[in-house]
């Protein structure tokens, strides 16, 4: 069993974007038995919330089924749960840097670098492009996909 927790700022945007994704490509390929996917945030603002009227518009603009989630900030106890716990920006990086402190077993990565063309998956709570965010989970959740 793989468990993969994806991170964001307020879990709202980006890391329920990413669950989502990850959790029907991982059905789409036969394989929804091996995974436990979730996802978190860094910070306390959103918890509670659903995921963002953009996120859950575009999952349906391209037949994404949206997971149920309520948004919720990751705990320092949480780390030993996780395979692999996978952020969107280096603003998230600090945030797990400053409720997990170090990463003895390396399971900390960013979702694009997981693919050719590493980086940030730009914030659309800031960016207002949903589309461009969509593009950088999807191209980061097929990535990992592939390579777990």
């Amino acid at each position: 069993m793989q468990c993969v927790l994806f991170i964001c700022h307020g879990n709202i945007c980006r890391s329920t974007m990413a669950e989502s994704v990850f959790t029907e490509l991982v059905r789409r390929a036969g394989h929804a038995g091996e995974f436990v996917i979730d996802s978190a945030a860094t910070s306390t603002e959103e918890i509670g919330n659903p995921p963002h009227h953009g996120t859950v518009a575009k999952l349906r603009e391209v037949g994404i089924p949206v997971v149920a989630h309520r948004a919720r900030q990751v705990r320092r106890a949480e780390y030993g749960d996780w395979d692999h716990i996978v952020y969107m920006d280096a603003e998230n990086a600090r945030g797990l840097r400053r409720i997990f402190g170090d990463d003895p077993d390396g399971k900390i990565t960013r979702l694009l670098d997981w693919t050719e063309r590493p980086g940030d998956v730009a914030d659309p709570w800031y960016t207002g492009n949903f589309d461009a965010t969509y593009r950088d989970v999807l191209a980061g959740c097929t990535a990992m996909l592939e390579q777990l």
